[in-house]
C-alpha cells in the first residue's frame, strides 16, 4: 500500500532531510509536492490531493500559520490526514491549538525525529500520534495533575472540606468580597453567615495557631498550599 504526501517545512535544510527520511525509511510514501509557504501549499492541493500533509508550524517566522492551515484542511479536505512535524518544543499552547483545529498527531525535531512508525500509525487512522518526546511530556503532566488531585482529595478529607468550603476558597481567590459572595446562586448564605465560615475555616486550616489574626489572603494560601483550590483553575460560578 502507498501513500501520497505533501510536504510544507520553511528551512531548506530541513525540508532536504525531511524528503530524504521519507526516501529511505518510509518507501511507501511517494512525496508528491513539497512547500515552503503556505502560498505554494494551496496551490498543491488543488493540483493533487495527498493522503497525508506533513505540517510544520511556524512558518515564515508565523507560529499560527501551520494552524490554520490545518483549520482549512479539516474543513475543506476532510479526508486528508494531518502530522504536525514541529520545532515548537516548548510551546504547548500551540501544540493544544492545533491539536482542536484537527491535527492527527504531532512529533516533535526531537530526539529520534520522523519515524515510519508515526507515519503509518496515521494513516492507519490513529489518533493522537506522537513521538517520544511529546509523550514524555505528556506523561510528565499526566503524573503531576493525577499527584495533585490525590494531594486535594486528602486535603478535602482531612480537613472535612465541604463543597461550599471549596467555593467560598475559590471566590476568595478570585477577589470576591464576602459581600459579593453572598450573591452568587450557589452560595445561599449571608454576609455574616460566611464570616463564621471563615473562622471554622481557619480553625481548621491552622490547627496550630498561637491566636494570630488570619486574614482572607493568608487563608487562600493555605488553601492553595494544601491543594484544597488549584490556582490554576479559578473559575467563578455564575
Amino acid at each position: 500500500m502507498s501513500w501520497k504526501v505533501i510536504i510544507v517545512e520553511d528551512v531548506k535544510l530541513e525540508m532536504k532531510g525531511t524528503v530524504e527520511i521519507f526516501r529511505t525509511e518510509i518507501p511507501e510514501a511517494e512525496v508528491i509536492g513539497t512547500a515552503m509557504t503556505e502560498e505554494e501549499f494551496w496551490p498543491l492541493m488543488e493540483q493533487q490531493v495527498p493522503d497525508m500533509v506533513l505540517l510544520d508550524l511556524g512558518l515564515g517566522g508565523s507560529t499560527t500559520i501551520g494552524v490554520e492551515i490545518c483549520r482549512r484542511l479539516r474543513k475543506e479536505f476532510l479526508g486528508v490526514k494531518v502530522l504536525i512535524f514541529t520545532g515548537e518544543v516548548l510551546n504547548e499552547k500551540l501544540w493544544v491549538d492545533v491539536l482542536d483545529a484537527g491535527a492527527n498527531g504531532i512529533v516533535l525535531k526531537t530526539g529520534e525525529l520522523l519515524t515510519r512508525d508515526e507515519v503509518r500509525r496515521v494513516m492507519e487512522g490513529k489518533q493522537w500520534v506522537f513521538n517520544q518526546p511529546i509523550l514524555e511530556k505528556i506523561v510528565e503532566r499526566f503524573r503531576q495533575a493525577v499527584n495533585t488531585e490525590t494531594m486535594r482529595r486528602k486535603a478535602i478529607i482531612e480537613y472535612d472540606i465541604d463543597e461550599y468550603d471549596e467555593r467560598y476558597l475559590r471566590h476568595l481567590a478570585l477577589g470576591y468580597t464576602k459581600d459579593q459572595i453572598s450573591t452568587l446562586r450557589t452560595m445561599p448564605f449571608s454576609t455574616k453567615s460566611l464570616e463564621k465560615r471563615q473562622a471554622d475555616l481557619i480553625t481548621r486550616l491552622f490547627p496550630e495557631n498561637d491566636g494570630r489574626s488570619i486574614n482572607s489572603v493568608r487563608l487562600v494560601v493555605r488553601a492553595i498550599e494544601l491543594h484544597i483550590i488549584d490556582p490554576e483553575n479559578l473559575i467563578p460560578d455564575d
